[in-house]
């Protein structure tokens, strides 16, 4: 049931991931090794510990610790520290309101690489730049749901494992494949990642509002066996450069004379659209 700590000490150095240091401060970029996140409720953590995520500290109100889902997440963890206290003393600590009884630090993994995770993937999405973490939750949860096999962020992208992030997702950040492009790997994003991609077969279809694009129904994106959708930022949506380079340029018709769609929701189109009738590899 774990190792159950009172808190007594508000300024205890245990505490400080949940309370005090940043999402940059955890992401650890200098010794990304040594990285934390936060998972919140006990639904979103059981994701993050089936996907194999090492628990380093629980933070949980009393009243839970013995009870359905936080118990059984704790039965499942040795002897881990617990910090917990009542209710109106955990809301000191800033963040603890927002939760669902129960908080754990984790410890971040090293991620895999674009080939790995395109090895035996038909239809992936691509987040270039998106810098807000619900929207970057938003669209991960939308492909998990809907075909797609994989995502890759841009470095420009909010990342995946933020506070934030994961709770929008509702912990599908830890049930879908997902890495970043480093230039190390693929050269720098677009011009080396769209020719890194197209060596593994893949076609690109740049999501955007132009007059040339093609219907996002259009049957040539339909039969393509492997498809990467790729999105962009907020309010600016893909650069020129990505648009220019990608084999497709694709749009969600739009009406009542709306120009366009939050990338959340236009990515939960978008998947929909372009993986509900995927080829047969023996097509």
């Amino acid at each position: 049931m774990g190792n159950v700590i009172e808190i007594t000490d508000f300024n205890a150095a245990e505490l400080d991931v949940y309370a005090r240091l940043t999402e940059a401060q955890l992401l650890n970029r200098d010794r990304p090794e040594d990285g934390i996140f936060i998972a919140e409720s006990p639904k979103v953590i059981g994701r993050a510990l089936d996907a194999g995520y090492e628990p380093v500290s629980f933070l949980a109100e009393k009243r839970h610790i013995d009870d359905g889902e936080t118990g059984e997440i704790l039965s499942r963890c040795g002897d881990i520290p617990v910090y917990t206290a009542e209710f109106n003393v955990l809301t000191q600590l800033t963040g603890y309101k927002l939760t669902r009884g129960m908080l754990c630090a984790m410890r971040r993994r090293v991620l895999p690489s674009v080939r790995e995770i395109c090895r035996n993937a038909e239809r992936i999405a691509i987040l270039e730049n998106v810098m807000n973490p619900t929207n970057v939750g938003a669209a991960i949860r939308s492909s998990a749901a809907l075909n797609m096999d994989a995502v890759l962020l841009t470095p420009g992208c909010s990342n995946p494992l933020y506070r934030r992030a994961i709770r929008v997702s509702m912990g599908t950040v830890f049930q879908i494949p997902w890495t970043i492009l480093e230039e190390a790997e693929t050269g720098v994003w677009p011009e080396g990642g769209i020719k890194f991609l197209r060596e593994l077969g893949f076609r690109t279809a740049a999501m955007a509002l132009r007059s040339e694009s093609a219907d996002i129904d259009d049957d040539r994106l339909q039969q393509e066996k492997r498809l990467a959708v790729i999105l962009g930022t907020e309010g600016e949506g893909l650069t020129d450069e990505t648009i220019e380079r990608s084999d497709y340029t694709v749009k969600i018709p739009m009406s009542h004379g709306v120009d366009s769609l939050n990338v959340a929701a236009a990515s939960a189109v978008a998947f929909w659209a372009l993986g509900r009738r995927r080829p047969s590899r023996s097509d």
